[in-house]
């Protein structure tokens, strides 16, 4: 009879040896990502104004650097990058490429028209004195089939002003119009979504306005 650790079963062991083999393999790849990898240099990484970090590329949040760093190591980060690299292949051509083959590639070019019309609007809550911005952006001839965007973004992020940690930005962009920027407090904003004062955004499609609400989670004054 074969000879064996007390209180083992045989055939045991198998799934949580596995699962914890996986576990040692992220961690290796996270500890060799923190050592060869610059943060400063790659272009989807960005810290929020909450503090934590964001993957610009899939649109996720992270706590720290090193949980980001494991998530550009997984797979749906290294499936993201090869689609962007395809798209930007087939945008951007190589010099090696036959003018005949370069005319069969063609990249799209959308001629801006100018900043939209928009309307932004201070609130208080009489009850509560819980403090708002109301922004309803204008986009009589956006492209059809689109719906606009926004985002908010750090005054590190940018290279006009003097970067302040008391401010920050809000973006709205559409084709073919030219994307504005609004300068908010950097103050926290309600985002939880069971809560009726969370950030709110709306496309009336009719009347081609774009609208976003936010509260903040703040008693200071404007």
């Amino acid at each position: 009879m074969l000879n064996r650790d007390f209180g083992s079963k045989v055939g045991s062991g198998g799934v949580a040896s596995e699962q914890q083999a996986n576990i040692d393999r992220r961690e290796r790849l996270r500890q060799l990502a923190l050592e060869t990898i610059d943060l400063q240099k790659d272009p989807y990484f960005m810290k929020n104004h909450l503090g934590s970090y964001e993957c610009k590329l899939c649109l996720t949040l992270h706590t720290n650097e090193g949980n980001y760093l494991a998530h550009t190591q997984g797979k749906r980060h290294q499936t993201n990058l090869a689609k962007r690299a395809a798209k930007e292949a087939k945008d951007n051509p190589t010099p090696g490429l036959s003018t005949a083959a370069r005319k069969t590639l063609v990249k799209k070019k959308t001629v801006k028209i100018g900043r939209p019309g928009y309307r932004v609007s201070k609130q208080i809550d009489e009850v509560t004195g819980q403090r708002s911005l109301l922004f309803q952006i204008d986009y009589p001839d956006i492209v059809d089939d689109l719906q606009p965007r926004h985002r908010f973004m750090s005054t590190y992020e940018q290279k006009i002003e003097t970067p302040d940690r008391n401010f920050q930005y809000i973006l709205f962009a559409a084709e073919p119009y030219e994307t504005i920027g609004f300068k908010i407090p950097n103050w926290e904003i309600v985002r939880e979504q069971n809560r009726p004062d969370s950030l709110f955004t709306s496309w009336n499609r009719e009347k081609k306005t774009f609208t976003l609400r936010l509260y903040f989670k703040t008693d200071q004054v404007f």
